[in-house]
């Protein structure tokens, strides 16, 4: 299956789950879950949220930054992915000084 993300909505989403900012996401949902191409501009973030049934995988494709899961901090950079198992609690800070996008897959348990 093919996800074309410049047929997706674009959403501004401000204070995503209690975070700083505004985050911008393309989001393409789907039965088992949904794919999603996020930007978090500098000193923004996803505030803290627990995947209760489902699995969040996050591609960093630039930017820098920083994830806490479970009350681990975890450094984000390009070409790392952070994995946040289902009953997990995280979120997901940029704070670099340029936009940090991010593929994510979120996949139901």
């Amino acid at each position: 299956m093919t996800y074309d993300f410049n047929q997706a909505v674009n959403y501004s989403i401000p204070h995503l789950n209690g975070g700083e900012g505004t985050v911008f996401a393309k989001v393409i949902p789907g039965e088992t879950g949904s794919v999603m191409f996020a930007v978090i501009p500098p000193g923004c973030s996803i505030g803290a949220h627990t995947h209760e049934q489902d699995m969040d995988f996050n591609f960093i494709v630039t930017g820098t930054g920083t994830a806490l899961c479970d009350g681990a901090e975890e450094p984000l950079a390009p070409g790392t992915c952070h994995f946040c198992p289902r009953g997990s609690r995280h979120s997901i800070r940029n704070t670099g000084d340029t936009d940090m996008q991010i593929y994510i897959a979120v996949v139901k348990t």
